[in-house]
């Protein structure tokens, strides 16, 4: 028992120095650890306690049963999730349990009493993550390689304790790989006639439906939507349009106009793999604007559009009628904080702040419209623009292609299933540090996106499929 207890030992502090691999550790401490709770709770009556997480690898959006077996009666335990984001940065989450009398805990069944969330919550370990005591400040989980999975460390700890405490006594562990990939799906980067962006296939030949995906101001490109579109059996690109070193001009300022979405839509079309008349598009926050103005704008028809928490206009001055901006950092009267110094962008987006020009020509849209509203995002004001989506289309007789969803709780950040929400983060460094806000509780955002996810699903089905 000592010796296995002095090799855990080490290893987490190794973890911690970041001396070794986390993937390779994660599977020898699993290992080690089972050796050391074996010891410590087995006698010639009782076997070792066990931990298990089934599927142990699994997409994301997958829900996993996670249980543990051969403890005492009526004990209580602590249930623990550790990972290490791709920038070193070390998550965590806890819950406590009272054992059943046989001796066992079962997250989908049972009752956490304390730690990171409370209540029957199958997969609060995975969306109650959040950064460990005295990490940097700002932190948001993002995926940046979505050809390696995270790795997460759960294990079994003696007592109603914190990861954090010392000398917690640990009876078991297992670790679970969560993909964005699927088996058999490929990624395609795009640099083509202008385009900056990530394809996604599905296995298999197709043809497939198919998604153009946007994201917000934040710019960059994100992959991991669209590659977890791919391995539910949609195509998708995921498109860069601002905050990218391989596109023209600023980084702070949107520099390609109408006809760079337009080419972009038309690529998903042309693809040899893709379905022509199956294509939707999907925008978040800014990327909602977008995906507002192509389907109004720019002579393509779409089959569906999903917008997320975003405006139906633009407050940032638009330098040409094509869409292109001049820097985001130029409408700060509109900026509020909190007295702790972070912004929010809320007001932006109010309608009465957007410029008239900018504003799309909603009673010209043709295509079934979901607008998923979370009713604490402190980035958008999405209730008021999921309000005049709605009204617009109201009066020009087009009620049927509106589809709302709207979540108490949940912030700005709604995004695939488990995925930890962060009520603030990291904006920019430069000019100067500032945290942006963005809203939303653990708890009710988390059931937000697990249930929204469920019906973009669905919505995409009934719109690309049938």
């Amino acid at each position: 028992m000592v010796g296995a207890c002095m090799r855990v030992t080490t290893i987490r502090q190794l973890i911690d120095m970041k001396m070794i691999p986390c993937i390779s550790v994660f599977r020898n401490l699993a290992c080690l650890n089972r050796a050391a709770g074996g010891v410590r709770w087995s006698s010639c009556h009782r076997q070792a306690p066990l931990l298990t997480a089934a599927p142990v690898r699994a997409l994301v959006d997958e829900q996993i049963s996670i249980k543990g077996r051969f403890l005492p009666p009526h004990c209580p335990i602590t249930v623990c999730a550790q990972m290490h984001s791709e920038d070193g940065d070390l998550w965590e989450a806890f819950a406590h349990y009272n054992t059943n009398a046989d001796g066992t805990v079962n997250l989908t069944r049972d009752q956490s009493v304390g730690g990171s969330y409370l209540g029957c919550e199958p997969m609060g370990l995975l969306w109650g993550l959040q950064p460990a005591p005295g990490a940097r400040e700002g932190l948001r989980l993002r995926k940046k390689n979505v050809e390696t999975p995270y790795v997460v460390l759960m294990s079994l700890l003696e007592g109603h304790v914190s990861p954090s405490e010392r000398q917690n006594t640990e009876l078991a562990a297992v670790t679970t790989e969560r993909w964005y990939v699927a088996p058999g799906v490929r990624r395609e980067e795009i640099r083509q006639n202008g385009l900056v962006g990530t394809l996604f296939l599905p296995p298999g030949p197709g043809p497939f439906p198919a998604m153009l995906d946007l994201w917000g101001m934040g710019g960059g490109l994100p992959e991991y939507r669209s590659a977890l579109f791919a391995s539910r059996g949609y195509a998708s690109l995921s498109l860069a349009y601002v905050g990218h070193k391989e596109l023209p001009g600023s980084q702070h300022s949107i520099n390609v106009g109408d006809s760079y979405f337009k080419s972009a839509f038309h690529l998903l079309q042309d693809h040899h793999q893709v379905c022509a008349d199956r294509v939707g598009i999907i925008g978040l926050s800014f990327g909602v604007y977008l995906t507002l103005r192509i389907a109004t704008h720019t002579g393509v028809k779409p089959s569906c559009l999903i917008c997320i928490n975003g405006p139906v206009g633009s407050t940032i001055k638009l330098s040409d009628a094509n869409g292109r901006t001049e820097p985001f950092e130029s409408h700060q009267k509109y900026w509020t904080y909190d007295d702790q110094g972070h912004v929010s962008f809320r007001d932006i987006s109010l309608p009465a702040n957007l410029s008239p020009e900018s504003k799309v020509k909603l009673e010209h849209l043709d295509c079934p419209l979901m607008y998923i509203v979370g009713e604490d995002d402190l980035s958008a004001s999405s209730i008021e623009n999921a309000n005049l989506i709605e009204e617009t289309l109201q009066a020009a007789g087009k009620a049927q292609l509106f589809t709302r969803l709207s979540y108490p709780g949940a912030g700005h950040l709604i995004e695939p299933p488990y995925t930890p929400n962060s009520r603030a983060s990291l904006w920019s460094v430069k000019p100067q540090k500032r945290i942006t806000l963005w809203g939303g509780h653990l708890a009710p955002h988390a059931a937000a996106q697990e249930d929204a996810w469920k019906k973009v699903l669905d919505f995409m089905e009934s719109n690309l499929r049938r």
